[in-house]
């Protein structure tokens, strides 16, 4: 397999395909080039949706992803929350399917062959799924990393919005505004498959109902060992589709 970039570098034109979910992608970009620290709040429900999964079970579904399945789009680590971007309208379609697939379980629950399944769905935890109406604050570039706005018809960019020192908002927020650079908030905020594309491929409710039942039945399964370092896996993102 060929050497492949280090999943974790936001290229310039994955930052520009972040900055496109807000209201003023350019004063996105010129907070970033600025302070390529500032993790920024940005919208949902047009360019992404964003599935929330708490870190341990989401890394889970990550590896499900890469491991068996079709790869990622892009995934951050923020606050002990794993956020899946994923493509819009996933946000209001996976949790019907989730709940239908554990209502199919349970009507099967007798069957002892259904036994795995059945343990598996009941498993997921809780998915916060953000579309349209919700906001995420998603990590800055690395700080090697420092994109420039592309040119555009927009006019002036507007000014870049100042930063806060009050908690990160975690419900809807305005786009364009950032959450605290500080440094704690940085050490729980990070890429682990950064955008690297201004069309990325986005998985949509299918796959990641696949990849939370697939979790699922690996948490059933759980050692009493513990897991090997995870900060050391690498992503090949060469190998998206």
């Amino acid at each position: 397999m060929s050497s492949a970039r280090n999943a974790s570098d936001v290229t310039p034109d994955g930052a520009a395909w972040l900055a496109s979910a807000g209201t003023y992608p350019r004063s996105t970009l010129a907070l970033w080039e600025e302070r390529p620290d500032a993790p920024v709040v940005l919208p949902c429900g047009s360019v992404f949706d964003v599935v929330s999964a708490p870190a341990m079970f989401g890394r889970r579904m990550l590896d499900r992803l890469w491991d068996d399945g079709p790869g990622s789009g892009p995934v951050a680590e923020f606050r002990g929350r794993m956020l899946l971007f994923a493509a819009p309208g996933t946000a209001q379609r996976l949790p019907v399917l989730l709940e239908w697939e554990e209502w199919g379980t349970r009507e099967q629950g007798r069957d002892s062959r259904e036994a795995g399944r059945t343990n598996a769905v009941n498993a997921v935890p809780p998915l916060l799924c953000h579309g349209t109406g919700d906001a995420v604050t998603v990590p800055a570039p690395s700080e090697d990393t420092s994109p420039a706005a592309p040119a555009s018809s927009e006019g002036p960019a507007p000014a870049a919005p100042a930063l806060s020192d009050s908690p990160a908002p975690t419900g809807p927020a305005p786009a364009g505004t950032t959450a605290p650079a500080r440094s704690a908030t940085r050490s729980a905020s990070r890429w682990l498959v950064a955008p690297d594309t201004r069309q990325p491929w986005l998985p949509g409710p299918e796959v990641l109902l696949w990849a939370a039942v697939r979790a699922a039945r690996s948490a059933v399964r759980i050692s009493i060992f513990p897991p090997a370092d995870q900060d050391a896996k690498v992503y090949d993102v060469s190998r998206r589709r």
